[in-house]
């Protein structure tokens, strides 16, 4: 592909981004920007489709005796943060960075994979079809999003989810499992030392785990991480010996354990009652020796371990996460994502896919 038809498709992808930050799109009101996306496709002659705030459109060849790759990426975003000196609504331009909420976030992967699938979207000789979708709901782990739409896309057999990688591939990532905790006690005055503190339960519970290390440890993703960040009781005076005592456990899993493993692990050593919110995002991986990845390899890419969760998680199909932009950037204030990023992601995406079409 030529340099002119990369810059233009990436001037193209630019302006998309411009408007997609412009529009605020936080998780669950993501309206405006599914609707932005849907007429951008509607207007490049595709048959957009639209379910809940998801966004999604298949190749004009699409062949269901064919196997499908999903290109994937998520328009919602998180709220801006205190620390923003720019306007988080306002795309800036500015020493090859653009500004603006999302914008790395996952705006950059997003408009990339959406230009390689427009690409791709007229080859009538691709052994593959293509599905493109714009899922909301992401920044949340929310039931509305890529998990509401994978039904409809019918049979996938292999994906790339757009996350900001910097190009590299993201071939494995923690699974996420968050976890209440209760320890009982019981009430007493706590001027006659009566009762049993459920606070000094729960230190007990959390020195575990605060210290327990499971044996496996992944190459990928390292050791399995547990890490407690809400503690609280239902007192308000000073004077009452606390019945229960509640804290939080945020759970990372790796790759060699399941998370009904971990969870019976973590009851077998600690007294506290322990109940999972979600055992929906697990960790995952893709084969070293996937096409995807020895495609990836080949133009020189590098693959690692994510410690971070995706929309990945919920596919259960063979996904790689790899896009534009650094993920040291998300979330952070004055977010931006250098514009020859986006140039340059659009078109490795548009390699590695060719690569992996040659291999039929």
């Amino acid at each position: 592909m030529s340099n002119a038809t990369i810059h233009t498709i990436g001037q193209e992808s630019i302006t998309l981004l411009k408007q997609l930050i412009a529009t605020p799109s936080f998780s669950k009101e993501e309206h405006h920007t599914a609707n932005i996306l849907a007429q951008y496709l509607r207007d490049k002659g595709c048959e957009a489709q639209v379910k809940m705030n998801n966004v999604w459109a298949k190749n004009h060849s699409f062949d269901p005796s064919k196997p499908t790759l999903l290109l994937n990426s998520h328009h919602d975003t998180v709220k801006p943060n205190k620390g923003y000196t720019l306007d988080p609504f306002t795309p800036i331009e500015e020493d090859g960075k653009l500004f603006g909420l999302g914008s790395n976030d996952a705006g950059g992967p997003l408009v990339s994979l959406l230009a390689t699938f427009l690409h791709f979207n007229d080859h009538k000789d691709i052994p593959f079809n293509i599905i493109f979708a714009a899922s909301a709901e992401e920044e949340i782990s929310g039931r509305d999003g890529i998990e509401l739409l994978l039904p409809d896309l019918g049979p996938i057999a292999f994906g790339i989810v757009g996350e900001p990688t910097q190009m590299q591939m993201a071939v494995a990532e923690r699974g996420l499992m968050v976890l209440d905790c209760v320890a009982e006690g019981k009430a007493g005055h706590a001027a006659r030392n009566e009762g049993e503190n459920a606070i000094y339960k729960a230190l007990q519970d959390i020195e575990w785990f605060r210290h327990f290390q499971f044996p496996r440890v992944s190459d990928l993703l390292g050791p399995v991480k547990m890490s407690v960040t809400v503690i609280e009781t239902d007192n308000k005076a000073h004077n009452v010996v606390p019945a229960q005592c509640r804290f939080v456990v945020d759970v990372r899993v790796n790759e060699l354990y399941t998370f009904e493993e971990v969870l019976d692990e973590i009851r077998a050593h600690v007294q506290s009652q322990v109940q999972p919110r979600s055992t929906r995002l697990r960790s995952t991986s893709i084969a070293l020796d996937h096409p995807l990845i020895e495609a990836g390899i080949s133009l020189g890419r590098s693959y690692y371990g994510s410690p971070t969760t995706s929309d990945k998680a919920l596919m259960n199909f063979p996904t790689l996460k790899m896009g534009p932009g650094d993920s040291a950037r998300s979330h952070t204030a004055d977010e931006y994502i250098y514009v020859d990023e986006i140039y340059a992601g659009i078109e490795l995406y548009i390699q590695l896919v060719n690569l992996v079409f040659q291999k039929g």
